[in-house]
């Protein structure tokens, strides 16, 4: 796939699609990724209700959205070789991310 890389600076250089991602289903999450404390049911909730979505052209998937608290969060995800995505990273969303969700008019001012 030729997507742009995900990267993380003042605007990231990603391709943004809408809330239009497909369904996965069930999220598998890596271990290293529950390091910021976030819960398995609140990153499954971030996924399924993504407010952005961005794909990079390193098979990473940036994930922008609230969990069941309505806490915005970043979680990222990788395919692997058999098409399957794996979670990787989960935190509370920085600021940096703050203009995708402008650009797709989901953000308070």
């Amino acid at each position: 796939m030729n997507r742009p890389a995900l990267i993380c600076g003042s605007e990231p250089a990603v391709s943004v699609t809408g809330v239009s991602r497909y369904d996965i289903g069930h999220v598998e999450i890596f271990e290293p990724a529950r390091k910021h404390n976030v819960s398995g049911p609140d990153i499954q909730h971030v996924v399924d209700h993504a407010l952005v979505v961005a794909e990079g052209d390193d098979d990473k998937v940036l994930y922008l959205g609230p969990d069941r608290a309505g806490n915005l969060l970043e979680i990222v995800s990788v395919f692997r070789e058999d098409g399957t995505e794996i979670v990787i990273h989960a935190m509370r969303m920085r600021r940096t991310y703050e203009p995708l969700l402008r650009e797709t008019g989901n953000a308070n001012d």
